[in-house]
């Protein structure tokens, strides 16, 4: 199956139809009555709807397990035609389209299978997704694209070169796969003095976003947080809550971590762990959404 670790749950919602067409008014007749010999067509193919769309990962190998939070199956009649609309809602990292249509298949066939001994020209047609909702594509900012951005690595051993920097490069490649120019790059040592001074300095600059990644642990030497809170003008507190519980469901100790996020007039500054993985799950649990916050300290811009 398709990784999906890297992402995070939010709403999906998933609605298809199926239409089941009747050959004659009496079948329909039949329907509403309650008098089709094998019983009530709509109570028992809802039934076997739900049962349909549980079993949806057991039938189609590539399909993700997932909580089924809410299924509805509702059916509209028009002359001979049944439609069958199946709605599916979870709260998880992946959607429900394939259950949505798997359960409205279910019904159909069902349906086909009650009326079958009183009607031999039964169909089943139009099986399709009708729309969708959740994900990254419904919470995408797509008006700027105008945003420039510095990445600053704070680290006393590879300032020295006597490490590679991976995390400041990971960082790097999800603002540019979000299209963010990237202005500078630089590596510094953890020194309060210098990761003030790249503040004041890509601000003046005309940076958008600066990213710190360094010196948000626990150590004599972590001061990141330190050098940079007295620098911001507000602190937004639910972009560094996002970043430590996606790392906590991934690692126990990202709780350790004092990932730092805030605005200097409006300038969007990050500080983020040090770490290769730090860094980079940092990113995926706030790109490319964290950049709707242009839209407000920048205002809306048409591309």
């Amino acid at each position: 199956m398709v990784d999906i670790t890297y992402k995070t749950s939010t709403l999906r919602i998933a609605t298809a139809q199926a239409v089941v067409k009747v050959s004659t008014q009496e079948t329909i007749e039949a329907i509403k009555n309650g008098t089709v010999p094998k019983g009530d067509v709509f109570a028992m193919s809802k039934a076997a709807g739900l049962l349909g769309v549980k079993k949806t990962p057991e039938l189609l190998p590539d399909c993700h397990p997932l909580p089924i939070e809410y299924t509805g199956i509702d059916y509209e009649i028009n002359d001979l035609e049944i439609t069958v609309l199946v709605t599916i809602k979870t709260i998880y990292k992946t959607g429900v389209e394939v259950e949505a249509m798997h359960g409205a298949s279910i019904v159909a066939l069902n349906m086909y299978d009650m009326l079958k001994p009183i009607d031999k020209g039964v169909e089943i047609h139009h099986i399709k997704l009708l729309n969708k909702k959740g994900g990254k594509s419904d919470f995408k900012d797509r008006f700027r694209k105008d945003l420039k951005a510095a990445v600053v690595v704070c680290s006393d051993t590879i300032s020295e070169g006597k490490k590679e920097d991976k995390a400041g490069k990971a960082i790097i490649n999800k603002l540019e796969s979000c299209e963010v120019e990237i202005m500078d790059y630089s590596i510094i040592p953890d020194e309060i003095d210098s990761i003030q001074k790249k503040a004041s300095q890509y601000k003046e600059q005309g940076a958008d976003l600066i990213i710190y990644t360094g010196g948000t642990g626990l150590s004599s030497r972590d001061v990141t947080p330190e050098a940079l809170k007295p620098l911001l003008d507000r602190s937004i507190p639910g972009i560094e809550e996002a970043i430590r519980k996606y790392g906590q469901d991934r690692m126990p100790y990202a709780m350790l971590s004092r990932s730092v996020v805030g605005t200097i007039g409006s300038t969007l500054v990050m500080a983020l762990p040090g770490s290769t993985n730090g860094a980079k799950e940092s990113m995926d649990a706030i790109f490319p959404e964290v950049l709707h916050v242009f839209r407000i300290l920048k205002g809306v811009r048409h591309d």
